[in-house]
């Protein structure tokens, strides 16, 4: 296995240490107290770090395959399923804990799934989808509205807040929702650019 894919997987492989940190953890009455209380004060901030590292290994495999030449098939299909699988969970976690929206989370998943679909059919024709410059940005909006969401206990922390879910509108909070709103926003645009301008693979051939 080349060192992409190693990236890749090891990307899939801090997805579960991520909500470890992200989530208290609460199994049929099992609440480790001490573990709990060290998530709730400091997880968010250990979460976030994993995160970012999960989310520069996302950088480096394409890179270091782009220049090697060490793009495989296993790469392409292990490579698009860390990206979703690591943002999505991300996404249920901050879901659970009330700070985003089920319906925002839903169209970012359906997107996702819906692109996924495309290149799919692509794929069967012998075509293959470049990225666009749109779905690039909308990544890139993505991943620091994550981050940034992820950091806001240590933000509202250093300014003298007590930590809760939800978070109290204040200008962390506002700030946070603006960022995710602008990621979702994104994230319809980017989708619809695609689905409109690959409709011809949807065509019969007659």
């Amino acid at each position: 296995m080349n060192l992409p894919n190693k990236l890749s997987l090891l990307r899939i492989f801090l997805i579960p240490f991520t909500l470890l940190f992200m989530l208290p953890i609460k199994i049929y009455g099992f609440e480790p107290q001490g573990w709990n209380n060290f998530v709730v004060n400091h997880g968010m901030t250990v979460a976030a770090a994993i995160f970012i590292v999960a989310s520069l290994t996302d950088f480096f495999d394409g890179q270091i395959a782009r220049r090697r030449e060490l793009v495989t098939n296993l790469g392409k299909f292990l490579d698009p399923l860390a990206d979703k699988v690591l943002v999505i969970s991300v996404l249920l976690g901050l879901l659970q804990l009330g700070r985003v929206n089920a319906w925002c989370v839903m169209i970012i998943v359906f997107r996702d799934f819906m692109m996924s679909g495309i290149r799919l059919v692509a794929a069967s024709k012998g075509e293959v989808m470049a990225a666009k410059m749109i779905g690039k940005v909308k990544t890139a909006v993505q991943m620091i509205a994550i981050v940034y969401l992820l950091f806001e206990p240590l933000l509202y922390r250093a300014t003298g807040g007590d930590m809760q879910y939800p978070l109290p509108v204040c200008t962390i909070s506002v700030i946070g929702d603006v960022l995710f709103d602008l990621c979702v926003l994104l994230t319809i645009i980017s989708g619809l650019d695609y689905l409109f301008k690959n409709l011809d693979l949807f065509k019969e051939s007659k």
